[in-house]
């Protein structure tokens, strides 16, 4: 049994990276992701040894926080772009954005200009990285159908993140041992103009999302902030995300101060430090993969946020070189637990027409807490000392996690029962086609009922306002006088009034004890004729009932149909 598992999950897990690597548009899509990421890792490498050399840790935190501020502001704000008409398009926008502001740091750094000069391109070049993983979240979605192929797409978007994680401070530890500065903004300028590039060539169809009504950024951010505020599961995973940022704004201080002043290692050794989380994070993303089809994505959440901050506080304890190298490493495995479950929950459970703005708040709680982390851990080694610092900060993830613990396995249920409606609608040939995102939609609105043996579901020449799924149970459909078909589970049935707003074209009657689950037309007809490949299938199947109707029967009926 347990071997049998076993293959199951490595099935899965070989299936993940399978699906991402046929789907074209997924490819370039976690592709460009790797490059941008690859490129922030190096450069926040290279900008924390610019403000160490002008003004030691201190600096570092100040210069952590000016960079993030601006970031947590324009966040939120300008999401609600990406959803507004074809997210891959901010993406490119952005990515052009930072690799300009980049490539204008290494000129200044070149020239030995003023530092200032360097920190304001930073914060260009963070606010356009902010925007970029709201985007980029709010696409993937977009791209999948079920799912199993959203959470395999965020673990392989999880393993790109920590090959960056590692890729990015690596490459800037080797060219700073051989060159300077200068060489690490350029190369990260470079990643970033080829993830435009590769966005560029994304072509797919987008979900059908309701026409902006306002063109008002600052109300369609707060709609971004209120879904949130709404609903609580979103609220405990965004306000995690801020306890990790906040411990990975505490890293950018600690992988410097600690290299220079308690390991003794000098500036390359920052760049070891934050390659050994590179590491972790690239190690753990390959075994997360396994998990994809697991249902305790909440639960490995809580795990996730916990390793964020207790290998901090080891090396507090344990300040030896190895030992830390060792201990940061498991900080990489939280990442790829947090990009595996933290994304693919927040993707699932916020709605598609508001989720890149959810992700903006998302992005926003980041900038702020990574700010607030770098400025803290400052303030907090010049006040209790490195070791101590080490421990405080260490120690807040861990606690947070346990008190959320609860909650977070409780969210599993409410995900798993909504993986079973999806699964129900996508059994309709005419709702297969549909993205991810909108068949979701269409489950949210489901509503159950049930109907006896024997009884009727609803007359001919009735008024249509229903679409209907059979989750168990059959029906006969009685149409021109006599049964034209017979219905089972996972069949639909009611379009045709909704499509053609028409009456009832036939009668359908319960055999067997019916359970259903409905739609009303306000949610179905929006969502099935806005997606052109739904909506073909949807007249194929209203044209494929209307011929069971032979003319001469119809006929007979005082209420043909259509």
């Amino acid at each position: 049994m347990a071997d049998g598992r076993g293959r199951s999950r490595l099935r899965d897990a070989a299936g993940a990276f399978t699906s991402n690597a046929l789907n074209p548009n997924l490819r370039r899509a976690q592709l460009s992701f790797l490059g941008a990421w690859t490129a922030e890792w190096a450069f926040t490498v290279a900008l924390g040894i610019v403000a160490y050399r002008d003004g030691g840790a201190a600096a570092v935190g100040l210069v952590g926080l000016l960079r993030m501020v601006p970031s947590a502001i324009c966040a939120p704000l300008l999401s609600p772009i990406a959803d507004r008409g074809r997210r891959e398009r901010v993406l490119v926008l952005v990515s052009t954005v930072r690799g300009i502001a980049t490539a204008a740091a290494a000129v200044v750094a070149a020239i030995a200009g003023p530092a200032a000069i360097v920190y304001a391109l930073a914060i260009v070049s963070t606010i356009a990285a902010t925007l970029f993983r709201p985007a980029h979240s709010a696409l993937l979605p977009s791209l999948c159908r079920t799912g199993y192929e959203l959470a395999s797409a965020n673990m392989v978007r999880g393993l790109l993140d920590s090959a960056a994680t590692l890729v990015g401070p690596l490459l800037a530890a080797i060219l700073l041992q051989f060159t300077d500065v200068s060489v690490v903004f350029g190369v990260a300028a470079a990643a970033s103009l080829w993830a435009a590039a590769l966005l560029a060539r994304v072509r797919y169809d987008a979900p059908p999302r309701p026409p902006a009504q306002r063109r008002d950024l600052l109300r369609e951010a707060a709609e971004g902030v209120k879904a949130v505020a709404r609903n609580r599961d979103l609220a405990i995973i965004i306000g995690l995300a801020g306890a990790q940022a906040f411990t990975r704004g505490a890293l950018t201080v600690f992988s410097v101060v600690v290299a220079i002043e308690l390991l003794g290692t000098g500036e390359p050794g920052a760049g070891a430090l934050m390659t050994a989380v590179g590491v972790g994070a690239v190690i753990a993303s390959l075994v997360a993969s396994l998990l994809v089809g697991t249902k305790r994505l909440g639960a490995w959440f809580a795990v996730g946020v916990a390793l964020w901050g207790l290998p901090l506080a080891l090396v507090g304890v344990f300040p030896q070189q190895a030992a830390a190298l060792v201990f940061l490493s498991f900080i990489g495995v939280g990442n790829a637990l947090i990009d595996l479950a933290g994304f693919t929950l927040l993707g699932r459970l916020a709605p598609d027409e508001v989720l890149a703005r959810v992700f903006g708040v998302l992005e926003s709680f980041v900038a702020v807490f990574i700010g607030i982390g770098a400025v803290a851990t400052s303030g907090l080694i010049a006040w209790i000392g490195l070791q101590p610092a080490l421990i405080a900060v260490g120690l807040v993830c861990p606690v947070l996690a346990v008190v959320a613990w609860r909650r977070l396995h409780g969210l599993d249920r409410a995900v798993g029962a909504l993986d079973a409606d999806v699964g129900l609608l996508q059994r309709v040939p005419m709702l297969a086609p549909l993205p991810l995102p909108s068949i979701e939609q269409l489950a949210r609105g489901l509503e159950p009922a049930e109907v006896p043996a024997g009884e009727t579901v609803f007359s001919q020449g009735d008024v249509g306002d229903r679409y209907y799924v059979i989750e168990s149970g059959e029906a006969d459909v009685v149409g021109g006088g006599r049964v034209v078909a017979t219905l089972g589970p996972g069949e639909g049935f009611g379009e045709i009034a909704l499509l053609r707003r028409t009456p009832r074209t036939a009668t359908v009657v319960a055999t067997s004890r019916l359970e259903l689950r409905m739609l009303r037309s306000d949610q179905f007809l929006p969502i099935v004729l806005g997606y052109t490949p739904s909506a073909r299938e949807a007249e194929l199947a209203v044209d494929a009932e209307l011929e069971r109707y032979s003319p001469d029967e119809a006929s007979e009926d005082p209420s043909p149909p259509a």
